[in-house]
């Protein structure tokens, strides 16, 4: 068995008769959270036209600036995996 078989355990999704299979989820994770950025600032983009809901677009800029925080994180995490090993006799 192969290092990538082994820290991607598909994430299996049963909806009626159909399955969506989920491989390689941390970089599903990470084009997830790219595409909500571009939807947060492209949607705080067009609220800024319009002086009533400029607020509401400052809003939307922070939440896509604090994504990109998450960005590395989300990165980061696919690289390092905790894995809890039994106990062992010396334990007890």
């Amino acid at each position: 068995m192969n290092r990538d078989s082994q820290l991607d355990n598909p994430i299996t999704l049963t909806i009626g008769h159909d399955e969506i299979i989920i491989r390689r989820r941390y970089e599903v994770a990470s084009i997830t959270n790219d595409f909500l950025i571009a939807l947060w600032f492209l949607i705080g983009s067009v609220f800024f036209l319009y002086p009533e809901l400029e607020d509401m677009g400052t809003w939307l800029f922070i939440l896509g600036s604090f994504q990109l925080l998450i960005r590395p994180t989300i990165r980061l995490a696919g690289h390092i995996h905790l894995k809890r090993l039994p106990a062992s006799r010396w334990e007890s």
